[in-house]
């Protein structure tokens, strides 16, 4: 049996997307519960020299979409710029993301393989096939992004649980019993 890069890839995003969503939420509600502005979870990070939770979202983001869109026209590079730090912005951020992920015909990703890819920053650049990219460079990317925004939040004392990180779950469907 064979497994789609389309399964791989978008069935990440479809799962996991949603589920960014959910812990935004879960910050927004957290903040108006304390009291606290939205820069008070937003701009919390793990350590020092780590991203803080508003750059982990939108690596979120830039990791699905727009990674789609780089293997679309065969580079991707980095987005440098700080992440807004309100929360409205965020969740617009992973909406627009999701929304995109969903227009991807099936099959497109599945016809990209073997397909010439790279990834260039500034003097540096990294030569994929499109699968590897997604597959060992970008989706990696998206669930460190994705595990790093739950993991500041529980640092931040939320009362999270895995079942807010894992989303909807990919089931077998099982056969009527007769």
């Amino acid at each position: 049996m064979s497994i789609s890069l389309d399964a791989l890839v978008i069935g990440a995003y479809r799962q996991t997307l949603p589920q960014i969503a959910h812990l935004i939420d879960k910050a927004e509600e957290h903040c108006r519960a304390h009291g606290l502005p939205d820069e008070a979870l937003t701009g919390a990070s793990l350590a020092d020299d780590m991203w803080n939770f508003a750059k982990q979202v939108f690596e979120c983001g830039h990791h699905s979409a727009r990674a789609i869109q780089g293997a679309r026209a065969g580079v991707f590079g980095p987005e440098l710029d700080p992440a807004p730090l309100d929360l409205a912005s965020l969740r617009k951020e992973i909406s627009d993301s999701l929304a995109f992920v969903e227009t991807v015909e099936p099959g497109e990703l599945d016809a990209m393989v073997g397909r010439d890819m790279r990834f260039e920053f500034r003097t540096k650049r990294m030569d994929f096939t499109v699968e590897d990219f997604f597959l060992s460079f970008s989706l990696p990317n998206f669930y460190f992004h994705a595990t790093t925004t739950y993991d500041v939040l529980r640092c931040q004392g939320l009362p999270l649980g895995k079942r807010d990180y894992l989303g909807m779950l990919r089931l077998k469907k099982s056969e009527p019993a007769s």
